[in-house]
This record gives structure tokens, sequence and C-alpha cells, in this order.
């Protein structure tokens, strides 16, 4: 049986172990974080719907997300034919979307989707790439205690998860 590499990085939520064939690749990195390319997913909180998009080279770049859709179940996302083929689509189901949470330091009531810069990942592949949704209909600002959680599964599926 072939023994699984992994590494301990430094986190916003303390020293966390995770296996390398769980990392994710971000070939143009994250707007505003262009040379940080790699990143894992950790779990915040059993339970939770927000997971932790942590830079393994960075401890400081670590960025809240959360699955649009256990907020909104009918919010749709444009992925244009440049975007597929960076992150070499094969199917749709391969995609997992996912959203950056903000929480205002004094004011968690004021917890926001911004949903105009949407984390695309190729599940299979563990490519992943931040779409601007430049259409016009995505808001930047949808505040959490205005929405209704889905009770379907509040977080992605453990594939994408880097922890052990």
């Amino acid at each position: 049986m072939e023994k699984r590499r992994f590494r301990e990085i430094s986190t916003r939520i303390g020293r966390q172990r995770v296996f390398l064939d769980k990392c994710l690749y971000f070939p143009r990195g994250l707007i505003g974080f262009e040379k940080a390319r790699d990143f894992v997913l950790l779990q915040v909180r059993e339970g939770s719907p927000f997971l932790l998009l942590q830079c393994t080279e960075d401890p400081s770049l670590g960025l809240l997300v959360t699955d649009p859709y256990v907020f909104l179940e009918d919010w749709r996302i444009e992925v244009g034919t440049a975007e597929q083929k960076v992150l070499r689509v094969g199917g749709l189901r391969e995609l997992a979307v996912l959203v950056t949470v903000t929480i205002p330091e004094g004011n968690p009531e004021k917890t926001a989707l911004n949903l105009t810069g949407p984390v695309v990942i190729n599940s299979r592949l563990r490519i992943g790439l931040q779409i601007p949704q430049t259409n016009g209909k995505a808001r930047s600002n949808i505040l959490i205690s205005d929405l209704r959680p889905r009770a379907a599964d509040p977080q992605p599926g453990p594939a994408l998860l880097a922890g052990v």
C-alpha cells in the first residue's frame, strides 16, 4: 500500500496537515494575488458551510469561501470558452464553484457573499481559476442573514478537502 505524502502548513486556523494530492493549482493565481498558485481547501469547522481557501506558501493568505448553491439555488455563473480551456473541462460535473465570504470585524451579522469573482475548480484535475462575472448581474455584497440556507449538504464533497 502506497503511503500518501503530506506536509504541515501554517494557517489562520492553526497548523494543518494536508495531503499533497489534495492541493489545488491556480495557474493565474487569484485576483490581487497573481503570484500565489498553490492552495488547499480546509474545513473551518465540522458541519460548517464555510471553508478556508489557504495558500500553501503564505500563511497570511487564506480566503473564507462557501458553495453559493447552499444559499442561492438559482444563481448562475458564466464560464467562457477560454476559462474552460484553462480548467481543462471534460464535463460540467467536474466543476465545483465557490464564492468568497466577507465577515466585517465586529459585525458578524453583516457577513456577505461576493458573487462577482467566483472560484471555479476542476475537481478531477485539481485546477482552479477565479472567474470575474462581468455581465453586471452578479452582486458583490449579499448578506447571508437575508438568505435561507438550503437543507442540502452544507459543504463541498470530501474529495476537494485537503485535511487528514
